[in-house]
């Protein structure tokens, strides 16, 4: 049965792939045919397996590069394992720290000639996934992540947008640790959690209105102070007017000789006098209407003002609860002294691709000796226990062990009290030397490469576009309640570790976004 179904699903792939697959098929045969001398010196590929246990929710799928092979993790250990085909020299798969951000059961290459990548999890949006394709026993990929087809089929729908995607460059595996740094949710706090989402939604849709409406005060308020300066010219031309035909008055009165101009002339001053005391009296009486509408512009101005930063407080907070019920993830990086927070809002992509992830929390950190390494460790909570959370580590860079890591790094407070209370299982702790790349972007988890590793097939796709402000009035539930500032806060790049070696350089974002690049 097992011949039968690796048949059927060679001939699909021959039909979908054209002549290119055809080619790359005959070459897969001729491996397999090669006599018992060249194949006892090729490496022996590990065979898929699965646990003698059911299976959890998978949180983290480790790929060795070094055995090629991927095993994944649920919160009691190795459920699923199975050789693969990383990126082959020139083209190597990075090694890092990765998520999924989106899935595509049925895809297509748009860089490899409409190449079939069947049950595709994609980890960064410039091309490198999990996929399913051809195994020859050892590194041939593009790039990307190649699994046994049935593999790959299998744990399609077993796996979520945000899960921890770890590329090792040795083998690797979660080891449980207990630290008082890592977080330890209070159990008052997630309880209290939906009601405090309730009534913070509530405030900030009240603040929402009241912002609204003290913004209209505001506009109505500027239209009708608006025909104020033009007036007020006009009266002022006019008592100027008035002014100077009082004076021609005054002039011609002193210069009469007669009696018969005199009198003349004293009823053009008068008349005068009362022409220019009228226009004093409408002058003086405008601007003091003037005045009370300025005060009142200056006044909704700065109401509608305090009214919008209660807005931004009220939808931060608000935003905050609904996103204390999602796994939270920091990720610390040497490279750049600072920390940062993601959590996914599973809200669309306006541009198509993936999830938004809330990007709102970014901060510098204070790191003892930060001169020397850190290494790279990903703290994981994999499930609740009697104390709170139970949370593994998994190492792939060497600089300090993982407890020490933690020792060096002081997280501010603030931070704290805004993630800890309430972290839930799946929510993780990055620390490394790098900073993060610039795939990172709002649609991504974290994305960081060792830069100690090759990156070829990183470095040779097209970067994706700089980050992208989304701001909106329904950015959370499309309900109008204003949480809507799901964007990346700072639009250039981090800078380049300044441990990196060698030819390979992380993209400076400079395309427009697409999509399927590979």
């Amino acid at each position: 049965m097992r011949n039968l179904m690796t048949t059927a699903q060679s001939t699909v792939a021959m039909r979908r792939w054209g002549p290119p697959g055809i080619v790359t098929l005959a070459a897969m045969l001729a491996f397999a045919a090669v006599g018992p001398a060249t194949a006892a010196k090729q490496p022996r590929q590990p065979a898929e397996a699965v646990a003698p246990r059911e299976a959890g929710e998978p949180i983290m799928a480790i790929v060795s590069i070094k055995s090629q092979q991927v095993t994944f993790y649920d919160a009691d250990g190795w459920i699923f394992r199975a050789p693969v085909s990383t990126g082959t020299t020139g083209r190597e798969t990075p090694a890092g720290v990765f998520a999924i951000v989106e899935k595509d059961k049925d895809h297509h290459s748009t860089m490899y000639d409409d190449a079939w990548m069947p049950n595709m999890q994609r980890i960064t949006w410039n091309g490198i996934a999990l996929h399913g394709g051809p195994l020859p026993g050892y590194a041939a990929s593009h790039g990307c992540v190649r699994m046994p087809f049935g593999f790959a089929e299998g744990l399609f729908e077993k796996t979520n947008i945000g899960m921890r995607v770890i590329i090792s460059p040795n083998d690797a595996a979660p080891v449980d640790i207990v630290h008082p740094a890592l977080f330890m949710p209070k159990r008052e706090a997630i309880t209290a959690a939906p009601g405090r989402i309730d009534k913070l939604s509530g405030e900030a849709e009240e603040a929402a209105r009241a912002a609204d409406e003290t913004k209209k005060a505001a506009t109505v308020a500027a239209k009708e102070a608006a025909s104020l300066p033009a007036l007020l010219r006009k009266l002022e031309q006019q008592k100027t007017r008035a002014d100077a035909e009082l004076a021609f008055a005054d002039k011609q009165l002193a210069a009469t000789k007669t009696d018969q101009a005199r009198a003349k002339a004293e009823e053009l001053q008068q008349k005068a006098a009362t022409k220019a005391a009228d226009a004093a009296t409408q002058l003086d009486a405008a601007r003091a209407a003037a005045q009370p509408k300025r005060d009142a512009v200056a006044a909704t101005k700065e109401a509608a003002k305090a009214a919008a930063t209660r807005k931004a407080d009220a939808v931060k907070a608000a935003t905050d609860a609904k996103l204390a019920l999602e796994p939270v993830s920091v990720y610390i990086s040497r490279a750049t002294q600072k920390l940062y927070v993601r959590r996914n809002t599973h809200k669309p992509a306006p541009d198509g691709g993936g999830e938004v992830f809330d990007t709102s929390i970014e901060v510098p950190v204070t790191i003892r000796n930060p001169d020397q390494p850190l290494g790279t460790h990903i703290f994981t909570a994999m499930a609740k226990n009697d104390t709170g959370l139970r949370w593994s580590v998994v190492t792939i860079e060497d600089g300090d062990n993982a407890k020490n890591a933690l020792d060096r790094i002081t997280i501010p407070q603030e931070v704290l009290d805004r993630i800890a209370p309430t972290a839930l299982p799946r929510s993780s702790i990055v620390i490394s030397d790098e900073p993060l790349s610039s795939e990172t972007n709002y649609r991504t988890e974290f994305v960081a490469v060792l830069s100690s590793q090759p990156q070829g097939g990183f470095i040779t796709r097209k970067p994706t576009a700089p980050p992208m402000a989304m701001a909106s009035d329904d950015g959370w539930d499309n309900g109008g309640n204003g949480f809507g500032f799901f964007f990346q806060r700072d639009p250039n790049p981090q800078p380049v570790n300044p441990r990196r070696r060698g030819q390979y350089q992380y993209y400076q974002p400079a395309q427009p976004m697409q999509r399927g690049f590979w």
